[in-house]
């Protein structure tokens, strides 16, 4: 996978001429002027510190590439090796993550790119972890001492954004009743999180290109020029290249944004997490509320493990929640939002002669109770084995039933559980 847009051969040769260029002209400057004043000197110094900003930027640039063109193809290694390395490593929180490809992909992105300090734009659905994974990248780098400031950019009124992101001078607009530092002040050294960057307007983009290009700012009603240095993390549920060719994103920001490149998947895709994520919201829930952690009902399981979940890893974790407040030792489907909660089945009534009706009705009615309990005792079965990828004893012990009466159940429904073992439906 490209993980930069960046050509060894061209893309670096004529990023450092353009550096030597203006260190050419900087030092022709010194050369030639008779005499400087101390503004024209702190500019100077400005222009300097910025230039080795870029500098190191583009060697760490270097470093990143040679270091994902020496590293083993991805295939050459299991997709369960692959997660349990990043969590040996310790990059990511709790571990409550599964063996989705693209999610490991990026996340193995994230970590080589976490201790240079280059941006990283982070893109997916509301709701699939984009703060975390900011905060995981930060929390990795070798600015993990430092802030980590986030800003919800579709927040903020067009009319002060620039006062929010830059800081304002007293008395520069009304209500302005003291000087004030902005956001990127306040993470100066640190990491500053641009959430929902596509929603920032066209005169905010341009305002926010120029500090990354210049690394510096200026508050609002003042023209003093304050140094800051902040990695630069953005996240996005739009396609910010889309947005760029209909003119309603900067094209130029979106490649100063986009260094690095991650992608979370939505959580309907990532299903092997979802019982890893019910232990963890649950056991986090219980504390909260200061009580036991919950227990769920089979039905309310068996629905859980299928949803769709369009609020993705938000929604669930707000669904585990609610379970907890409202429901006792049992959760049970009753206790769902009523905008999900499944209806109970219309039953289909049974086909039968006029004449035969009487006769034949209660001895079919029994026939279809026993059809439906073992269809979803076979249901249940192969759901639970996947959970636990096919391991029997983890099943019984889990829902707490007799190991031998499992494997009698499981004999008597044809399922296999070797069969669960990678992730696959039993067959019967």
């Amino acid at each position: 996978m490209k993980i930069v847009d960046h050509d060894p051969d061209t893309g670096t040769t004529q990023s450092y001429a353009g550096l030597i260029e203006r260190i050419e002209i900087l030092r022709s400057t010194l050369h030639w002027a008779t005499s400087l004043q101390r503004p024209d000197i702190e500019k100077l110094f400005r222009q300097a510190g910025a230039l080795r900003d870029e500098v190191m930027q583009l060697s760490h640039r270097e470093r990143f590439v040679k270091a994902a063109a020496a590293e083993p193809t991805r295939t050459e290694r299991s997709r369960r090796d692959r997660r349990q390395g990043l969590i040996e490593r310790s990059f990511i929180f709790e571990g409550t993550f599964g063996e989705n490809p693209r999610l490991l992909e990026s996340l193995e992105i994230a970590e080589k790119a976490a201790p240079t300090g280059l941006p990283v734009l982070i893109d997916g659905e509301s709701g699939t972890g984009k703060e975390l994974m900011a905060k995981v990248i930060h929390a990795n780098g070798d600015r993990a001492d430092r802030p980590f400031v986030s800003v919800n950019c579709g927040a903020i009124p067009e009319n002060l954004l620039e006062s929010e992101l830059f800081g304002h001078r007293k008395g520069s607009f009304t209500g302005a009743s003291g000087d004030r530092k902005g956001k990127f002040e306040a993470a100066h050294t640190g990491t500053i999180f641009l959430d929902e960057i596509g929603e920032l307007p066209l005169a905010g983009q341009v305002k926010l290109l120029r500090v990354l290009e210049a690394h510096e700012i200026q508050r609002v009603g003042s023209d003093e020029p304050i140094a800051v240095d902040a990695r630069v993390v953005a996240a996005t549920n739009r396609d910010l290249r889309k947005l760029s060719q209909e003119g309603r994103f900067r094209e130029d920001l979106f490649y100063r944004l986009s260094v690095i490149h991650v992608t979370l998947p939505p959580l309907r895709e990532r299903k092997d997490e979802i019982p890893l994520l019910f232990e963890f919201f649950c056991d986090e829930a219980a504390e909260a509320l200061k009580r036991r952690p919950i227990e769920m009902s089979p039905p309310l399981r068996r629905f859980l493990l299928g949803y769709s979940y369009p609020g993705n890893i938000r929604e669930l974790r707000n669904i585990i929640y609610r379970l907890s407040c409202l429901a006792g030792r049992m959760a049970d489907l009753e206790h769902l939002p009523a905008d999900i909660r499944p209806t109970p089945p219309v039953r289909d009534a049974i086909a039968a002669p006029a004449g035969e009706a009487h006769a034949a009705g209660p001895a079919a009615l029994g026939e279809a109770k026993r059809a439906a309990s073992d269809q979803a005792e076979r249901e249940f079965l192969e759901r639970a084995l996947l959970e636990v990828g096919g391991v029997v004893t983890e099943l019984a012990r889990r829902y707490d039933l007799n190991r031998s009466h499992v494997q009698t159940l499981l004999k008597k429904h044809g399922i296999r559980s070797k069969d669960c073992r990678n992730g696959n439906t039993p067959h019967h």
